[in-house]
């Protein structure tokens, strides 16, 4: 698959590249998909969950009433589960929810969204930029300029700060470099904007 190269002001180079078949012409493997961004989801998770049980809660001990004979069940502590401020039964603790995902099934995953998203045409090829300074209003002028209206996710080839700086104020965007580039982010975005740099570092990671 070709696409055109465009600059950050919207206007065609006369220059096209050619989308890797190895990275972009596979056959989405929605299982692989699935796990990489459960992975992902489950590690963003703090953990950090509780509440008290019954030996935690600082009620008294002292027993309610008698034994028999007042027709209800017995009863022995206020810190019983079954009374208004109660502890609670198997109740939520601080837990890791992170777990293993071989490498090569985050490569799969990766390059089935990728080319899922160049089978709906929401890919798009730009040259190289850089901004003289950090400035929102650059880039919503960018955004303007290349017609995108959606979530967006640009991908650099390099940490570039004067481009994250001016993006990361805007809703609905975001930017990463090929490097930290992961399923989710690719899955969440409606536009992928990759520069020419970050293409082939990205097909040299994943084909």
């Amino acid at each position: 698959m070709e696409l055109s190269v465009i600059n950050y002001k919207g206007q065609d180079t006369g220059r096209t590249v050619t989308l890797s078949d190895a990275v972009f012409g596979v056959e989405p493997n929605t299982h692989a998909v699935y796990l990489d961004v459960k992975q992902y989801l489950a590690n963003q998770r703090q953990g950090t969950h509780k509440s008290k049980e019954r030996a935690e809660i600082a009620r008294t001990t002292k027993k309610l009433k008698r034994q028999k004979g007042t027709g209800g069940a017995r009863a022995g502590s206020m810190k019983s589960p079954l009374f208004v401020g109660g502890g609670r039964v198997f109740g939520p603790r601080p837990r890791d929810y992170r777990f293993k995902l071989n490498q090569k099934m985050k490569v799969v995953a990766r390059r089935s969204v990728l080319a899922a998203k160049a089978k709906s045409a929401q890919v798009m090829v730009l040259e190289d930029f850089n901004f003289d300074k950090p400035s929102t209003k650059s880039y919503i002028n960018f955004l303007s300029d290349v017609k995108v209206t959606n979530k967006s996710l640009l991908v650099l080839a390099e940490s570039t700060p004067n481009v994250y700086l001016s993006a990361r104020n805007l809703k609905g965007v975001k930017v990463v470099t090929a490097d930290t580039l992961n399923t989710y982010d690719i899955i969440n975005a409606q536009q992928l904007l990759i520069s020419e740099k970050s293409l082939e570092r990205i097909t040299a990671l994943l084909a």
